[in-house]
């Protein structure tokens, strides 16, 4: 399949796994494990089946620089929580931190392997990078509304700038997994 093909392909599955999401979740979708861990298996499917993409480069340097990202991520929580309030399930934190945690890396796994680099061989970092970051965005629209799609690009940028550094996606996944984790003691 041509590079262009298999952008558009990976992009159309991201919007159909998105709509599953929502389909499963319904109106509590942002709070829905079930709906999480469906989105999840879907990103799976899609990145197994682009085969593109770099693998996790999970190394020092990439878990250092995944913490330091994550601790940035949390300041706009901090500040801004009131702004953009969170969703936080009812249950254990365990059982919450272990579907976050599947969620996030299957995300970053996509977005940041497997579309990252299908975008990148056919349009460059740069492309990559916007692109990546605004699917980003997109996904958590229907979660929590128009109103985090300023952060959730930000968010999205810095998780770019983590995979452009690293040259894989585990920099970006440990981040977005300690953000995560941590936005429940934020919220």
């Amino acid at each position: 399949m041509s590079k262009p093909l298999t952008t558009l392909a990976l992009l159309a599955g991201f919007t159909a796994a998105v709509l599953v999401r929502v389909a499963v979740g319904g109106r509590a979708v942002a709070g829905s494990a079930t709906a999480g861990l469906v989105f999840a298996g879907c990103l799976v499917v899609l990145t197994v089946a682009a085969r593109v993409g770099t693998g996790p480069s999970l190394s020092w340097r990439a878990v250092a620089l995944g913490i330091g990202g994550a601790a940035v991520l949390c300041l706009p929580s901090v500040v801004g929580h009131a702004v953009h309030p969170g969703v936080r399930p009812g249950g254990s934190y365990l059982h919450w931190a272990l579907v976050v945690t599947v969620v996030a890396v299957a995300e970053e796994a996509f977005l940041r392997g497997a579309l990252y680099s299908a975008v990148q061989g056919w349009r460059g970092d740069t492309a990559a990078l916007v692109v990546s970051a605004v699917a980003f965005a997109a996904l958590h629209l229907p979660l929590y509304g128009w109103g985090s799609v300023p952060l959730d690009l930000a968010v999205g940028l810095v998780l770019g700038v983590l995979r452009e550094q690293t040259g894989g996606w585990a920099a970006p996944a440990v981040c977005h997994v300690g953000a995560d984790l941590a936005a429940w003691w934020l919220r």
